[in-house]
């Protein structure tokens, strides 16, 4: 286990063609973001893309109506020296707001923060110096002439002399298997040790305030719910608007039911902390959306030569924290492998 170009701002994919760097990023996470963030401050070219609209992962804010809702990550503590340093910049920078020290009454001294407008915005601050590209979905990864090359599904190549992968553990292995890259029968085996838990979540609209307890957001006592949160209380939403996230056993058990009798199931397991009608729900599926079993050290060099790093909070602990110094130690493996 081991944990390093003009800067132009996030957008959708360019055209096809063929781009080099000195480092791919997989990945717009606060993993890969923090890996592109440091790489690119130590003078290295870097490319990240994501799959999905815009940078965050699983710190996903949605727009339904006049509603918003935070509906991965809750929420960031920060424990480590240089990540709570970073925090507080992104407060500074107006993309993070202390959102609470405590919840249910019970107040520990330590800070939640929430992004300004919602998770996504600490994303989108790291994000913004950065090369990132969205709506671009990789489908093949091979070596060619000591170098990575990088298929993505619109016709684009990328190559590059080192890869950081932070996709859940689950999607990069299918992805290296697709495409026949050979892992160390050591590495392999630590990397399908890895397990997460599911997570349906349920953004509701209310017409009316709901009864979440100050500060907004706790952990009900439920079997069927994990957390419930005001997205209203919180102070991203304009409109009462609230999230519910199931539990592992729940998500397992009703994964392949129909999402509109999953969503009506859970809100009537908390119906007494809804206090009005709900005006209408959406349901999203987490199918890894937090790491049970992890793997030992911060980051995993899967290969040296070319470098193939796996990086996210599967390796450095199940919080955006984790997720954040996972990345750093995979920038430090690449400045190392990569000179």
């Amino acid at each position: 286990m081991k944990e390093g170009h003009a800067p132009v701002p996030v957008a959708n994919a360019a055209s096809s063609g063929t781009r080099h760097a000195d480092v791919l990023v997989v990945g717009a996470g606060m993993a890969g973001l923090t890996a592109a963030a440091e790489l690119h401050g130590s003078g290295r070219s870097v490319l990240t893309i994501d799959k999905g609209r815009g940078p965050g992962g699983r710190m996903a804010t949605r727009r339904i109506g006049h509603a918003v809702f935070d509906h991965g990550a809750q929420f960031v503590t920060a424990r480590d020296p240089r990540f709570a340093a970073s925090m507080a910049e992104w407060e500074r920078r107006g993309a993070a707001r202390e959102w609470c020290r405590g919840f249910a009454g019970e107040h520990d001294g330590h800070p939640r923060w929430r992004g300004s407008a919602g998770m996504t915005s600490i994303a989108k601050a790291i994000a913004a110096p950065l090369d990132v590209m969205t709506n671009t979905r990789l489908v093949s990864l091979r070596v060619a002439e000591e170098l990575w090359s990088a298929d993505t599904a619109d016709g684009q190549t990328m190559t590059a002399r080192g890869v950081v992968l932070t996709a859940p553990v689950p999607q990069s292995l299918a992805l290296l298997d697709a495409v026949k890259v050979p892992l160390p029968p050591r590495a392999r085996a630590a990397l399908t040790a890895v397990t997460y838990e599911r997570c349906l979540a349920v953004m509701a609209e209310l017409e009316g305030p709901s009864r979440v307890p100050p500060p907004g957001g706790f952990a009900p006592p439920s079997d069927l719910v994990a957390w419930i949160a005001d997205n209203q209380a919180k102070g991203i939403s304009s409109v009462p608007a609230v999230t519910l996230h199931a539990t592992d056993s729940f998500s397992r058990l009703w994964w392949d039911r129909d999402r509109r009798e999953t969503g009506s199931e859970l809100l009537r397991a908390c119906e007494r902390w809804l206090g009005a009608r709900v005006a209408g729900f959406e349901v999203h599926g987490w199918l890894y959306s937090r790491p049970v079993t992890v793997a030992a050290g911060p980051a995993f060099v899967a290969l040296e030569t070319p470098p193939l790093v796996f990086a996210g909070d599967a390796f450095g602990g199940a919080r955006v924290e984790g997720a954040a110094l996972s990345g750093w130690a995979a920038a430090s493996a690449l400045q190392r492998l990569v000179g």
